[in-house]
């Protein structure tokens, strides 16, 4: 899409309805192959007060394409290409800029809405909240088999005052990592600081927690089902849960220590067991050790980290593989993952076949 043809789908804005409740925001980047399906779920749902709204980060591969043929079978759909991508945090920014609905709902792009969400949604919003939290459930790359039937802990409440904001904060931000369960009023995002959340790859987040927001309401149903072991950064993993999102939430400054203990450890990559399981995964080795450890430790600490980092991968997959199936039944995501890395083994495979 052009610049020109960009402009005229912003213009739209000065046409639209004021009836017009929620904008389905998905950003995509390389999707060609899992944009469709993932369209598919949410077409069907789309009525009066709904908008879907698909912004492209300048992707090289069919997405294009795939949405020229979408928009032509369904006018429904804007979809902007931008000319050169702005990453996920700034595509998203962008995506809330251009969209017209009163709410927007950050939807991944390969990830599915399960039937009825979009009306779930929509009641949930008749309340006027500031922040909707939209639980899902973990499923593996076909969809086929479910990890996780619950993604949000249901311990929680369903609804925070403003009051509530620093429980609101223990009780969702960590589930809130994944993108695809905001649904946020627009007026709440545009009126925050955006820009120095560019490149956390959360940019939600510090928009969301910055400071506290009004009402929240959680939906407890998993209206998504998220397709685990897709996400394009996985390969930098060690550095995003090691580093990128503790250093996000720590930096938070309108709640408490103990607060955002409860989120997420401050220094996770002291515990050698999560080293010792991105090792099995391929994610920790020399250069990780010398970019991220090597200038925080001394002494022996260093010597177990470097140790760490040249352990034969593949042994350490087995050893952690053995370790989830039979010690820690619930690390069963773990498990999958390491039967999917580049250094899983015969055992690692087998026993993500049998659990």
């Amino acid at each position: 899409m052009s610049e020109d043809e960009n402009n005229s789908a912003l213009s739209n804005v000065k046409h639209v309805s004021s009836a017009l409740r929620l904008s389905i925001c998905i950003t995509t980047f390389k999707r060609g192959s899992f944009i469709a399906e993932t369209l598919d779920s949410i077409l069907p749902q789309i009525g009066d007060g709904v908008e879907l709204l698909v912004v492209d980060g300048a992707s090289p591969d069919n997405t294009a394409e795939v949405m020229e043929e979408y928009v032509a079978r369904h006018p429904m759909i804007r979809y902007i290409r931008e000319q050169v991508n702005s990453g996920v945090d700034g595509d998203y920014d962008k995506a809330v800029g251009y969209a017209l609905g009163k709410y927007c709902w950050l939807m991944t792009d390969d990830d599915l809405l399960k039937d009825g969400a979009v009306a779930t949604v929509l009641k949930v919003l008749e309340e006027d909240p500031d922040l909707v939290v939209v639980n899902s459930e973990l499923k593996t790359v076909d969809m086929s088999i479910v990890l996780a039937g619950n993604m949000l802990d249901l311990a929680g409440q369903e609804k925070y005052e403003p009051q509530e904001a620093e429980r609101a904060f223990i009780d969702v931000a960590k589930y809130m990592s994944f993108i695809g369960g905001v649904v946020i009023k627009r007026i709440v995002w545009l009126d925050r600081d955006r820009v120095s959340y560019y490149g956390s790859l959360f940019i939600h987040v510090g928009v969301v927690f910055q400071r506290p927001v009004g009402l929240v309401r959680v939906i407890r149903k998993p209206l998504i089902a998220i397709r685990y072991g897709n996400a394009m950064w996985t390969p930098r993993g060690f550095e995003i849960w090691m580093f990128k999102w503790p250093g996000l939430i720590w930096s938070l400054s309108s709640y408490r220590p103990e607060a955002k203990s409860m989120v997420c450890m401050r220094e996770p990559w002291q515990v050698k067991k999560k080293v010792l399981l991105y090792r099995a995964l391929g994610g920790y080795g020399r250069e990780e050790f010398s970019r991220y450890i090597a200038p925080k430790v001394h002494g022996f600490t260093r010597l177990a980290f470097a140790t760490i980092a040249v352990l034969p991968p593949a042994l350490m997959n087995s050893f952690a593989s053995v370790y989830c199936a039979f010690i820690n039944r619930r690390a069963r995501s773990d498990l999958y993952d390491l039967s999917r890395c580049r250094h899983s083994t015969w055992l690692s495979r087998k026993l993500a076949r049998l659990l």
